[in-house]
């Protein structure tokens, strides 16, 4: 790798437990392929080991991946082995258990008693002995159940020092109480961006209330989910990005950043020039004006997990 900077620590940092992030950190999904999962055309290799390397190069230290992150030729979690191992000690990598998907690409959620399983498999992927942070990512159909004996299972886990730090993906308020009455709780990933309702934002305040990171997905994508986000961007926003010279994605995610010191983004990319971008983005500074003219709520697009 060549010589390392700290670009990516000009929106600040964060806690995750007892680790220090910068704000803009990297999401490894789309390093597989032009299209998440196995969808799309495999990246070429060379490049998204490149692409990985630089991110670290730009002071990049949170990558967020899963072992679900694949292709019919690519794993994400081993490009980042391949890439980065041995890895800078200041390195944190998040990834997340509870969804899987078999050799053949078939999706399928884990029992608690399997979640050790999709844990090892991480390990085993990424070359570590243990996992820095683990988010047990939440089924969409279960928004309203219970999930106290799959983050159980995983406090076991951290008990047992495969895992460091706990987090949470796709709940509600609800159910991170339920989980912070069991183990600490170091983050809460979900989809947040432009147009986020209400709910999402209530989310967003408590977590800061609590002092706990908030990392939202599809910052950039918005109402397209994994598939991308759409030709035609939100008017105001490439308004907004006109004034500034500067791309819509990076108002997105300049936007999502000044939500509160405690938000965290972890933008992906397979191309190098994106990825400097994203970097960027943690210069832009927008006026109270501009985010209030960008804060109003707008229908979200569907899910590609599977429910």
């Amino acid at each position: 790798m060549g010589q390392r900077t700290n670009a990516a620590s000009a929106a600040g940092t964060w806690q995750l437990g007892d680790r220090t992030v910068n704000r803009i950190g990297f999401g490894a999904m789309r390093l597989t392929g032009t299209a998440p999962f196995d969808r799309g055309v495999p990246r070429d290799r060379d490049r998204s080991i490149g692409v990985l390397r630089r991110a670290v190069e730009l002071g990049v230290n949170h990558i967020d991946t899963a072992a679900f992150y694949f292709s019919a030729t690519r794993s994400a979690n081993e490009l980042i082995n391949r890439a980065l191992a041995p890895y800078p000690e200041d390195l944190v990598i998040a990834t997340k258990v509870w969804p899987g998907r078999d050799p053949s690409g078939a999706w399928w959620w884990a029992a608690p008693e399997q979640l050790r399983g999709q844990v090892e498999e991480n390990l085993r992927q990424l070359g570590r002995d243990h996992l820095d942070v683990v988010n047990l990512r939440v089924p969409p159909s279960l928004r309203t159940g219970s999930i106290g004996e799959h983050f159980g299972a995983l406090a076991e886990l951290r008990d047992a020092g495969l895992v460091r730090h706990l987090g949470l993906s796709h709940v509600t308020s609800v159910q991170l109480a339920e989980a912070r009455a069991i183990a600490p709780v170091v983050c809460v990933q979900n989809p947040y961006g432009v147009g986020a309702p209400e709910e999402d934002r209530a989310l967003l305040r408590l977590c800061g209330e609590l002092g706990l990171a908030f990392v939202p997905f599809f910052a950039i994508a918005g109402a397209g989910r994994e598939a991308g986000p759409g030709a035609d961007d939100h008017g105001t926003v490439c308004a907004v990005a006109h004034t500034h010279g500067v791309s819509a994605a990076q108002v997105r995610l300049a936007w999502t950043l000044q939500q509160g010191p405690h938000v965290l983004a972890i933008p992906g990319t397979g191309d190098p020039g994106h990825l400097a971008q994203n970097v960027a983005a943690g210069t832009l500074r927008l006026s109270e004006d501009e985010m209030a003219r960008l804060a109003s709520p707008r229908p979200a697009g569907a899910q590609m997990l599977p429910r």
